[in-house]
């Protein structure tokens, strides 16, 4: 088909990914009593499976099957354990950012846990690529007596591929709730020219990757002693409200991570995810 001469050609409209995972995990009655599967709803590109592990505990692995984000996609992401029960989450592999044409990915994650019970969210780690564009909202609902353990890291470009984010976006928003009340809020945001803003000594320096741990901490301090020594002089580590917050950075993804594993591994009491050690 030939178009007429000064005819306009609508653009076609790229196509977009989305994605949606929501589970809820409680205790069967028993001797002793197990946390197990109750609910499972997935659409999309986004997965989640269940490793049978040896000693019982469960584990979630998310699988974004797109292969990454850019803009216009969309991931909605839903996790609760109920009272006594316990769950950890992570992701098949990091999840990548590439440049976007028009628009900004969004990822939108909801985790609620009841009393006595425990959540870990613990994703590998995210990659900006120059020109990507990313906006996260992270909402969590915690009941008395519940447990935490959140990890986010990001790393802007591989140091080791000579990669450099040079524009982009990233932006942040966490709140956390215990028994309505707001406990915990924060907003990241790093727009514009990504590698200028973050060369400035205020921001990461001569960093290129950075990390930051939520985790509900026992009265006494302990952890947060440990945690300093574990992050050394690279970042910090403060109590707010009877969390552990701790920041971490470092010149590149893979020494952030060679710092960021024992550090969770000490706050989980326990070993990580199986697909962290890949």
């Amino acid at each position: 088909m030939s178009l007429a001469p000064g005819s306009v050609h609508a653009p076609v409209p790229m196509q977009r990914a989305f994605g949606r995972v929501a589970a809820r995990v409680a205790v069967d009655d028993g001797a002793p009593p197990v946390t197990r599967l109750k609910r499972l709803h997935q659409a999309g590109c986004l997965k989640l499976r269940f490793p049978r592990l040896p000693d019982g505990r469960l584990e979630g692995v998310l699988i974004n099957t797109s292969g990454g984000l850019t803009g216009g996609d969309r991931i909605e992401q839903s996790f609760e354990a109920a009272d006594g029960a316990a769950l950890t989450v992570t992701t098949q592999a990091a999840e990548r950012i590439y440049r976007a044409s028009s628009g900004d990915a969004r990822v939108a994650t909801s985790l609620r846990v009841g009393e006595g019970g425990h959540l870990a969210f613990l994703p590998q780690e995210t990659i900006l690529f120059d020109g990507g564009r990313l906006r996260r909202n992270l909402d969590i609902e915690l009941a008395p007596g519940a447990g935490l353990l959140i990890s986010e890291s990001v790393i802007l470009g591989r140091a080791l591929m000579g990669e450099v984010v040079r524009e982009g976006l990233f932006r942040d928003s966490w709140r956390v709730r215990r028994n309505g009340r707001l406990v915990f809020a924060e907003e990241a945001r790093i727009e514009g020219s990504v590698e200028a803003l973050a060369s400035r000594r205020a921001a990461l320096g001569e960093m290129r990757a950075f990390a930051t741990i939520l985790a509900t901490i026992p009265e006494g301090g302990a952890d947060l002693e440990a945690a300093r020594d574990l992050v050394g002089d690279t970042g910090g580590a403060s109590v707010v409200d009877g969390f552990l917050v701790v920041r971490l950075a470092a010149p590149s993804g893979f020494t952030l991570r060679k710092r960021l594993m024992p550090l969770l591994a000490a706050l989980a009491k326990g070993p990580l995810p199986r697909v962290w050690s890949l």
